[in-house]
């Protein structure tokens, strides 16, 4: 049985996790580039996408998935055929002409000496405008040279899920060929190589963390948890996200994260 409408909205507001209160809407350029740019792109890569039909086509999505080459994102919005504002280390932002692309295309900057929370706060406004985020759970690119790529995942996609236990959360697994058609270090891509891509079915926090695989709570636990003081509560909370990360994590390596 799902957590009941009351107990999400316990968890929801645990969290003290809030939007900028500033609207946000994805840009004008950014809308006209996904209408056309992927059909281009489908027409001069060789990227074969399994699984795109369950990509949820209207309303807020978290998508996720490994992180293999500079290009990863251009792949997965390929692969969802929506424009997706992924959450992006201040490093794209500094120089030109990285900075206009990722401000004209929404993106959202974080600055990790301060803990990612003004980009987690942008996040927020994102999902509740209806838009789609983007989130690597590794943090980063693997740099390692050879496989297994797949590094352990950050708990930060498990709070906003967790934020908005009712959005879609879909795995968009690169398989095979992502790190060739981009490697470390190439600034031109392998436009030839053969890239493959799996798109998993979306799960949200609710259905997690009802399930006796998943999180395995009902009302009554969460009645419990809350009762507790702060630190116990965030103490219990960082436990549950940190299982729901690595099962996540789990999932992208069985169906084929390199």
């Amino acid at each position: 049985m799902l957590l009941s409408d009351e107990s999400l909205a316990m968890i929801s507001s645990s969290l003290n996790l809030e939007g900028t209160g500033r609207g946000f809407r994805t840009p004008l350029i950014y809308r006209f580039l996904e209408k056309y740019v992927p059909s281009l792109l489908r027409s001069i890569t060789n990227v074969h996408i399994n699984g795109a039909h369950k990509v949820p086509m209207e309303g807020p999505v978290i998508f996720c998935g490994n992180h293999l080459s500079n290009l990863d994102p251009f792949i997965k919005i390929l692969a969802a055929q929506r424009p997706i504002h992924f959450m992006a280390k201040e490093g794209h932002f500094q120089k030109q002409p990285h900075r206009f692309v990722m401000i004209s295309t929404g993106q959202i900057e974080t600055f990790r000496a301060k803990g990612g929370k003004d980009a987690l706060s942008r996040a927020v406004d994102v999902i509740e405008n209806g838009g789609c985020l983007g989130i690597f759970p590794e943090g980063t690119r693997s740099r390692k040279p050879d496989p297994p790529f797949l590094q352990g995942g950050k708990t930060g996609f498990a709070r906003l899920s967790a934020k908005f236990p009712t959005v879609p959360i879909v795995p968009i697994i690169l398989n095979l060929g992502a790190r060739e058609f981009m490697p470390p270090g190439s600034l031109v891509p392998r436009i030839w190589k053969r890239i493959e891509i799996t798109v998993d079915d979306p799960i949200t926090f609710c259905e997690w963390a009802s399930d006796e695989e998943g999180g395995n709570l009902d009302d009554e636990e969460i009645s419990l948890l809350m009762d507790k003081n702060d630190d116990e509560i965030n103490a219990q909370l960082r436990i549950i996200f940190r299982k729901f990360t690595d099962q996540l994590m789990a999932t992208l390596e069985k169906r084929g994260a390199p």
